[in-house]
């Protein structure tokens, strides 16, 4: 009993009933993805206007926020990722079958890779050295980062959705639309596992900052939480309806956040797996991202206006005041 008494007295902990989110204003239409970069202080926003834009966040929420426009790629921006080792490199997803490289200070593209297909998923590697890229073929491309080019091209015979690295970066996860998670070695991209994970397709992953888990969402609403040394399954977060579109765990490893087409977003306590806050929303949504220093929560869905047009927002949650 005593360690169930002391687990309900750290989740109260964060004031969540005291929290307020805050609305960020740029787009032209409808934003796919959020992303913090490793220092917490600034987020990207990548969108279907075929931009993407760097916002300075400051975790208090004084002041006016400055944020910079990254122009070049002809389709929807559908995923962007930082590189983990530096501040102000981002690296962007679009449909335009490009991969760039920025510079969150410049807003200049400082690099361009052209693949075979519309990307969809991007993700660096923990240190920094390579980038993978997923499409809409199902097919995984990794980049070397310093000549930006192809290293790897593998294409899958089944639905490939989102991808990730292991904090030590020797194992490689594909979320695939038949239910499982594909455990790959790094970098020989060898299967070390097939984890029956879901009833229906995975749609989504994320690796707990402390590299003692990983969690997936999936169509059939749940989302699983699973050992990395033991690649077994601890226990789901059944709060959600919905297929799982984005889940994100925060700082600490404490608690994860996970959304779909509910309106709200669910934040759960990982130990438990009982929930302490749902953030109302009134949209589906498609990226929730924790920032990796303090807890606030970046997220952005299909919001849309009264006239019915995208409305081009995202918020952040997680301010004490409005």
């Amino acid at each position: 009993m005593e360690v169930a008494k002391k687990e309900s007295k750290m989740e109260e902990t964060i004031p969540f009933k005291n929290l307020h989110s805050r609305e960020y204003q740029g787009h032209k239409k409808k934003v796919h993805s959020v992303a913090w970069n490793c220092t917490g202080t600034k987020l990207a926003s990548g969108s279907v206007d075929q931009t993407a834009r760097v916002w300075h966040i400051e975790h208090q929420g004084h002041g006016k926020v400055k944020d910079i426009e990254l122009k070049g790629h002809t389709d929807s921006v559908d995923q962007l990722c930082w590189d983990p080792k530096h501040a102000d490199l981002i690296a962007t997803a679009s449909g335009d079958k490009t991969v760039r490289l920025w510079d969150a200070r410049s807003g200049k593209c400082s690099q361009q890779a052209e693949l075979s297909g519309e990307n969809i998923n991007i993700t660096y590697k923990p240190d920094g050295t390579h980038i993978a890229v997923g499409n809409r073929d199902d097919e995984l491309t990794i980049l070397d980062v310093r000549k930006f080019k192809p290293i790897h091209r593998r294409k899958f015979s089944y639905e490939v959705n989102e991808i990730a690295w292991n904090m030590t970066g020797d194992m490689f996860f594909l979320t695939t639309g038949n239910g499982t998670v594909e455990v790959l070695a790094y970098p020989s991209l060898q299967t070390l596992d097939t984890l029956m994970a879901h009833t229906a397709g995975c749609y989504c992953i994320a690796i707990d900052p402390m590299g003692r888990y990983f969690a997936v969402g999936s169509a059939d609403s749940l989302v699983s939480l699973w050992d990395i040394s033991q690649m077994l399954c601890l226990r789901t977060f059944t709060k959600l309806e919905w297929p799982v579109r984005t889940i994100s765990f925060n700082y600490t490893g404490e608690y994860i956040a996970s959304a779909s087409e509910d309106l709200f977003i669910d934040i759960s306590n990982v130990q438990t797996g009982c929930s302490v806050h749902q953030i109302p929303c009134r949209a589906a949504m498609n990226s929730v991202e924790w920032n990796p220093k303090y807890n606030l929560l970046a997220y952005a869905g299909d919001d849309k206006n009264k006239y019915q047009a995208d409305e081009g927002v995202f918020r952040i949650f997680g301010f004490e005041s409005d």
